[in-house]
Parts: C-alpha cells; sequence; structure tokens
C-alpha cells in the first residue's frame, strides 16, 4: 500500500519540529485503547508517510508492521494498549507515491513511547536505597527518563527497591531490569533483550582503570554505523554505558574533548542533549571531576544549599583517594553559582611545573563547579626574570592540562593605574619614599624600628618618587614602601616595599618603565580590579594573608575571599624556578623540557600522560594539610593508563649480546604477522621474522643450564644443548633445538630474543635519576650540597625493524625491560633510536 504525505496531516497529528539543527518531526506519545482507536491510528500512520500493513484479526488488536523503518507496533494482550515505539527511519524516502520529497528526504522521523508498563500497571515504588559511594546513576537516570518518581535514600547498605505494598527487589542489575521492564527499554523482542543484557555484563569493563580505553574503542568501533547500542530505539544498554562513562568523571570528559573516540562522544552528546533536562541534574547531583561520588545533601539556606541555586554550590563532589574511599566536598567561602571569578595567576619565569598545576586544575575545579569565569593572569612584574618564550611556554601547558579560560590578561595591563594608585597612598600618608640601604631596611624590618624616611612630607615623598619614575641616580637608591606597622608580630605588616626601580626593558612594553610594582602591591589591587571573586593561594603565603587585606583596605578596594591550599611538594625534586634555572643555565640539564624536570614538558617528554597527572593532582584534593608526595604514585597511575594499550616491542642490550643457534631452525627466515599488544587490538600488528640464529641478552644466557628447556616468547619452546664460554666464564654462544611442542607452563625461563638479520634497528636506552640525593631540603639548606652527580645513563640496543614505524612521543613496552617513551624516532641506520626509561612506580630502577 502506497500512501502520500500531507503537512496539513502532520500538523494534525500533533507533529512538532525538532530543535534547531535536528531534521524531521517528533510526535509524542501515543497510546490507543480500542480496535476503533486502532483503525484511527492506522490511518494517522499512514498520513505521515510511512507503507504498513494490517493484519486483520477479529479476536485481538491488529499487529502493525512500518516496511521502511523495520518497526513493528506490538499489541498488548495485558492491557489492550498499543504502543508506538522511538525509532529512526531510513533517510532518503523517495519513493513513488510519496510525493513530499521536501518533508521526507534525508528526515529523521521520532516517535517517542508512552511510559507506562508493558506488563500492566507497575508496583508503586516507595524508595530506592543505595550506598553514599555507590550512587545507582543508571537506575536513577533510567526512571527519571521513564517519568517514574522515585525517592532516594544513600544511607543504604547495598542496592534495594522498596515498594510501598512492603515487597524488596535487591542488587544492581536487578533493579536496573525492573525499572527497563516497566519503562519499556528492555528492547523489542527476546534477542533485543539479551543483546541488552551483554552490554549490562560489559559496562563495568569502564570501571576498571585498566580496561577503559580498551573499553572505549571497543565501543567506539562499534557505533560507527549504529545510533544505538540494541535495535533502533534507547534502551536501558544505552542507559548504562553512558552512566558508565560518566562515573568516571574527569577521565572521560578529557577523552570526550579531545575527539579520540568520535563516534563514542557523538553517541554520548547525543543523548546528553536529547534528555539534557533529566541528565543534567542527576550529574550535578551524583557525578563529580573525580567519578561517582556522595550524593550531595540538601542544606539549609543558612548553610547555602543546592535547593537554591542562588545561595550555593549544585551538587559536585570531589573525591579523594580510590574509589570506595570517603568523599569529600570542598566550599569556597560565600560563593555564588554564576557570580564566581577566578584567575591562575603564574610569574612568567619559567614552565609550568607540577606544583602550578595543582593551582591550575583546582581553579579550573571551581569555576567549573560554581559556573563562574576563570581569568589566566602573567604576574609580569620582574623584568629581569621574565620573557615572552616563559609566556609562549606557559600558555602551551596550561593547553596541555585541558585548562579551560575565558581570558588572557597582564599585571602590566594595569601599569598606569597601579602608579595612579601609588601616588595617591602617598598624598594619603599611607606610603612613603625610602632611600634606607636594601640589607639595613631588611634588620630594621626584622627588628621592628622605623626607618628615619617614615616620617618624610607628601612633598618630600613625591619629589623621590618622581626621581624613581625617571630611574635618575637618586631615583635608583630609593624604593616605596607602604605604612602600615612597624610593631606588628606579623612581620609582612612592618611597611613592605611597594614599589622598586629597574631600569632592565620589560619583555611586552620595552623601556617605557623604570620602576616596576612588587607582587604584594600589585596582586591586590588587580584582583579587585578585575572582578576576583576568590583568590586560591597555597598556604606557604598563610602570613602574608593580612597583609593582603590590609593593603586592599588602604587602597578602598572590595575585598577578595582568599582560599588557601597546601603547596604540592615532590621528594627529591626542587620546584624553586630560580632552582630549576640554575641547573638550565649550568648546562645540567637539556632545558626546561628535560626529562629530569617537574615541569609539564617534562615530564610529559619522560612518558607521564597527562590524564594521569590530573587524576594524580585531583587525589590531592583542596587540602590545606602540607605533604611530601612520592613519584611512584604518580608513576603508578600512569602505568594502569598505558599499560592496556600501548604496543610491544623487543630489544636486546649490545654489550656482549649472545647468539643462540636452533640447530633444526627454519633454512630461511619467514615472517609472520603478529598483534603489537595482545590484548588490544587497536595497537596494531607487527612483523616478526623467524631465523635459525638469535640474539639473546646477556643476563638471559647466563642464567641458562645445558639441557634446559625454555620458551622463546611469540615462537615457542627451545632445549639448550651446549653452553660456550670465554676465558674469564662469560657465555659466547648457545646451541639448542626447537622443542615447539613443550608447553610454555613447564619453563621456568621465559626469553626475548631478535633474529639475526640486517633489518635490525640500533637503540639508545636512557634512564634518569633524581637530580638531589635527599628526599627534602631542610630550610636554609644548598641544593647544592646535595646535587647528584650522574643522572642519565645510556645503553646501547637492538630493535625489532617494526621500530621504524615509532613517532615522537609514542609510548611502548619493551618487553621484560619495561615502559619506553620515544623521543627521537628513526631517521636513517647509523642514527639511534632514542627511547626514554619510563618508571612504572615500583622502586626507581635506571638503566646503568
Amino acid at each position: 500500500m502506497k500512501v502520500a504525505v500531507d503537512e496539513n496531516d502532520l500538523k494534525a497529528v500533533g507533529a512538532q519540529p525538532l530543535p534547531d539543527g535536528c531534521r524531521g518531526l517528533r510526535i509524542h506519545d501515543w497510546e490507543v485503547e480500542s480496535h476503533k482507536g486502532i483503525v484511527s491510528l492506522g490511518l494517522l500512520i499512514v498520513n505521515i508517510g510511512c507503507r504498513w500493513e494490517e493484519k486483520q484479526d477479529t479476536t485481538h488488536l491488529p499487529e502493525m508492521v512500518f516496511s521502511e523503518s523495520g518497526l513493528v507496533l506490538k499489541h498488548d494482550k495485558t492491557s489492550t494498549k498499543i504502543h508506538i515505539n522511538a525509532f529512526d527511519a531510513l533517510s532518503g524516502w523517495k519513493k513513488e507515491g510519496l510525493p513530499s520529497t521536501e518533508v521526507l528526504a534525508a528526515a529523521q522521523w521520532k516517535f517517542r513511547r508512552k511510559n507506562k508498563s508493558a506488563g500492566g500497571d507497575m508496583l508503586e515504588i516507595k524508595q530506592l536505597s543505595f550506598p553514599a559511594d555507590s550512587p545507582l546513576l543508571s537506575v536513577i537516570a533510567a526512571a527519571k527518563l521513564a517519568d517514574i518518581p522515585i525517592t532516594t535514600d544513600s544511607s543504604g547498605a547495598a542496592p534495594t527497591l522498596i515498594f510501598s505494598n512492603g515487597l524488596k527487589l535487591c542488587g544492581a542489575y536487578v533493579l536496573l531490569r525492573y525499572i527497563a521492564r516497566v519503562a519499556n527499554l528492555y528492547g523489542q523482542n527476546a534477542y533485543e533483550s539479551g543483546q541488552i543484557d551483554e552490554w549490562l555484563e560489559y559496562a563495568p569493563a569502564f570501571l576498571s582503570g585498566s580496561e577503559f580505553e580498551t573499553a572505549s574503542n571497543y565501543v567506539d568501533k562499534y557505533l560507527e554505523k549504529c545510533t544505538f547500542l540494541v535495535g533502533d530505539c534507547l534502551s536501558i544498554a544505552d542507559i548504562e554505558i553512558w552512566s558508565a562513562l560518566v562515573g568516571t568523571g574527569q577521565r572521560w570528559e578529557s577523552l570526550r574533548k579531545s575527539k579520540k573516540y568520535h563516534n563514542l562522544a557523538r553517541w554520548f552528546n547525543s543523548i546528553s542533549a536529547e534528555y539534557s533536562d533529566s541528565l543534567n541534574e542527576i550529574t550535578a547531583t551524583y557525578v563529580g571531576k573525580r567519578g561517582l561520588g556522595k550524593p550531595v545533601a540538601p542544606k539549609s539556606k543558612e548553610q547555602q544549599g543546592v535547593n537554591n541555586p542562588s545561595k550555593g554550590a549544585n551538587g559536585d563532589v570531589f573525591e579523594k583517594g580510590k574509589t570506595g574511599s570517603r568523599p569529600f566536598q570542598v566550599d569556597l567561602p560565600d560563593a555564588e553559582i554564576g557570580k564566581v571569578c577566578l584567575r591562575f595567576a603564574p610569574e612568567p619565569s619559567g614552565y609550568l611545573h607540577i606544583g602550578h598545576s595543582k593551582a591550575a586544575l583546582l581553579n579550573q575545579y571551581f569555576a567549573q563547579r560554581y559556573q563562574g569565569q576563570l581569568i589566566v593572569r602573567f604576574d609580569d612584574t620582574n623584568p629581569a626574570k621574565e620573557s615572552n618564550e616563559f609566556v609562549d611556554n606557559l600558555l602551551k601547558d596550561i593547553e596541555t592540562l585541558g585548562i579551560k579560560y575565558d581570558t588572557v590578561t597582564y599585571t602590566s595591563d594595569y601599569f598606569p593605574d597601579l602608579m595612579e594608585m601609588a601616588e595617591t597612598m602617598i598624598c594619603q600618608g599611607k606610603a612613603y619614599v625610602d632611600d634606607t640601604p636594601r640589607e639595613q631596611m631588611q634588620k630594621e624590618r626584622m627588628d621592628g624600628i622605623e626607618s628615619k624616611c617614615r616620617n618624610n612630607s607628601v612633598e618630600e615623598n613625591m619629589k623621590l618618587w618622581k626621581e624613581m619614575i625617571v630611574g635618575s641616580k637618586r631615583g635608583l637608591e630609593c624604593c616605596l614602601r607602604g605604612k602600615l606597622d612597624m610593631q606588628d608580630p606579623n612581620k609582612s605588616l612592618r611597611d613592605p616595599v611597594y614599589y622598586r626601580c629597574n631600569p632592565l626593558p620589560h619583555h611586552r612594553i620595552g623601556s617605557k618603565y623604570k620602576i616596576y610594582p612588587t607582587y604584594d602591591f600589585a596582586c591586590p589591587f588587580v584582583d579587585a580590579r578585575e572582578g576576583i571573586s576568590h583568590a586560591l593561594r597555597s598556604s606557604e603565603y598563610h602570613d602574608r594573608n593580612a597583609q593582603y587585606y590590609r593593603i586592599q583596605e588602604d587602597m578602598g578596594m572590595r575585598k577578595v575571599h582568599i582560599y588557601e591550599f597546601s603547596r604540592l611538594n615532590m621528594v627529591y625534586t626542587l620546584l624553586s624556578k630560580r632552582k630549576l634555572l640554575w641547573f638550565v643555565q649550568n648546562g645540567k640539564v637539556d632545558g626546561w623540557d628535560d626529562p629530569r624536570f617537574p615541569t609539564v614538558q617534562g615530564i610529559v617528554r619522560r612518558g607521564l600522560k597527562v590524564e594521569a597527572l590530573i587524576q594524580f593532582i585531583l587525589e590531592q584534593g583542596a587540602s590545606k594539610n602540607l605533604n611530601l608526595m612520592e613519584w611512584d604514585k604518580l608513576w603508578t597511575i600512569n602505568k594502569k593508563i598505558i599499560d592496556p594499550v600501548c604496543p610491544r616491542h623487543t630489544a636486546v642490550i649490545e654489550e656482549r649480546r649472545v647468539l643462540l643457534t636452533l640447530t633444526n631452525g627454519p633454512d630461511e627466515p619467514f615472517v609472520r604477522i603478529i598483534p603489537r599488544h595482545k590484548k588490544y587490538e587497536g595497537a596494531g600488528e607487527k612483523a616478526t621474522t623467524f631465523t635459525k640464529r638469535i640474539w639473546l641478552d646477556h643476563d638471559d644466557a647466563k642464567s641458562v643450564s645445558v639441557d634446559e628447556e625454555v620458551t622463546l616468547m611469540d615462537w615457542g619452546n627451545a632445549i639448550v644443548k651446549e653452553i660456550s664460554k670465554d676465558q674469564d666464564g662469560n657465555v659466547t654462544q648457545l646451541t639448542g633445538v626447537l622443542h615447539l611442542e613443550g608447553s610454555v607452563k613447564t619453563t621456568k625461563l621465559k626469553l626475548t630474543w631478535l633474529p639475526e638479520t640486517s633489518e635490525l634497528v640500533n637503540l639508545t636506552l636512557v634512564g634518569f635519576d633524581y637530580l638531589i640525593t635527599k628526599k627534602k631540603l631542610e630550610e636554609g639548606e644548598d641544593f647544592m650540597d646535595v646535587l647528584n652527580p650522574c643522572t642519565r645513563f645510556e645503553t646501547a640496543a637492538f630493535g625489532d625493524s617494526n621500530m621504524r614505524n615509532l613517532k615522537r612521543g609514542e609510548v611502548l613496552q619493551l618487553e621484560r625491560k619495561g615502559y619506553f617513551i620515544c623521543d627521537v624516532p628513526f631517521s636513517r641506520p647509523s642514527k639511534p633510536i632514542v627511547l626514554f626509561a619510563i618508571p612504572d612506580g615500583r622502586q626507581q630502577a635506571v638503566l646503568k
């Protein structure tokens, strides 16, 4: 039967346009109860352009089949209702009998089902109970999408659904399947229900750190030609996988924005947009940057609760530690949704290091949580240390961390305003020019002795101030100090310096100025001027907080809240940019991106994934407790990310390598194509050559005994028959026979090997040690006294020929040797590939 489309008929059935950017029309919630109604429904469906067949049956309601889309409208014999299920019709309906091609061509027709139980009226749900640390995100989401009212209780010991008649259901997937059945989200037939069950069993893969990217890659490929995971409409499978991704927090968010998994991101974004109202509410309540956590409980108005969005934070959870550890929530004082403005303000005197990363990520966390703004501001007030190189690389590092900011500003933009403020404070008697020598001034501040210049007249101060501005000989002897309190127990309030002379040109504005404000003077001014609501500062500045507030008060400017967090300190690590600069200037390292440096570029060059760094820093939270962190913890997180996906290759150390001759080995070399990673198809394939003579590491050769059976990895077993040694007892050659029928389970030694061919590549394996030999420097201790004399170790080796294709920055595992990152790829046979060893979190081992 061929039918035509009429736009008036579309309006008659309640069709509505889809949002901008979508093509097609939407028809909402159809259901009919009588045979007569079914006929009417059939006519209306005919009028919207679908072909159908009606199977007449006087006993039961008819079943209608849509041949173009494959949709079947099934009879529900229990409730005598028919539900129209969601589906995407085929595009390009330009067929005879369907003349309105402008309406139908390449369109998607979406039908939404009425959320009723397929098996009769469902039981009234009284409460959904679950543990606070494990909210049932998919169950809550499914119920929300199906308009099933559920009251939640996060104090339960186990996932439980309690009905109004006293009955209970227990178990996460039991509850999920129940909601799916009553909401018609469990497939259109038994086969689709089975497919959904397969996806429900697969979903936990996303919760395993080591399997997350493997699972993402698998689903991404599956969705290449699919709109939904099962069938032609949304099902509980989609909701469960969507919930699993959302539940990982920042990890999925980083991957989604990277567009690494295009199809998975498209599918995820489509669901998020289609059901945004319901899903946004759920994620705001139960999901934080680190993933699933304790739901945010409503607070009183005095506590600025989530029930009053204008008063407080909206349900983001900052979780510390591993999954299952007690989550915590961090609040900014007097913060209001949409009214928070933060700044990340590095000085452009070096590259971004791991300590700065914590400050940057915390600023972003709070800006996103309170739906506020984040400004990147360069505190460029010291031309002696700053340069455009540092500005450019700081922006590069900020981008590497995934920091999303609203604008970039410079303190130097405010130099005219700062000078005007300084002159105003001189005229008000709140600042004075002092020519006391620096060392004497420091001693007087320590002893609480007022400067001889403290009570100079305004006229004298303005005269000397102008000398400072022009950079005269007299002006160079002076500085501008604030007149605060020389007897205050807090020494930062003892008349701090506001301005100093510096004749050096500025990297942005050249030689326009001869005087520059100090950080202590500029920071509170610019914070207030830029509308910063909360200034995040590490707790090392705690004693200077009173100074910050006092200077803002003397300036007559709006008070900015200070929020403290602990500085991130790492063992055996210097974070002072002045000390790091010494290593660069004295040639102790290759530059600011040296793999031994704690800079973002340095640790990324050494093989750290930014994802691991973000996870490590966010696990520390916004704690104010000082701590000294081990690098091993960071590298352990990194290993969990790279191990499931990085390709495997083989290398043999060049020095004293040993040939093993297999007497029954292949007379002619042959090649097999094998996976680069046995458990991750996405790593690709490699060609392995099998020859009669193969190379072994000397350490492996000397551990073998005569007549011992060993396993040659990716080949099979072999029995060593002869061992040749030199006069010093070093193994020089082995002879053996292949025993491929032998069991790899019975051998003690599993050996890596390389074929004796001219196709092998030269490698330089590089290991690193810490730059200093002491875990933590004490106050006043000179780092020069604890320098590590040897921090770089190189080992020559041979690698399999497939390593010619490695790219710079590619991570790999050399089997039985560890993880490496390619720093210098293959260019010509005479120039070795350079691989940097990546720590794996175990006790540090370096190639020596």
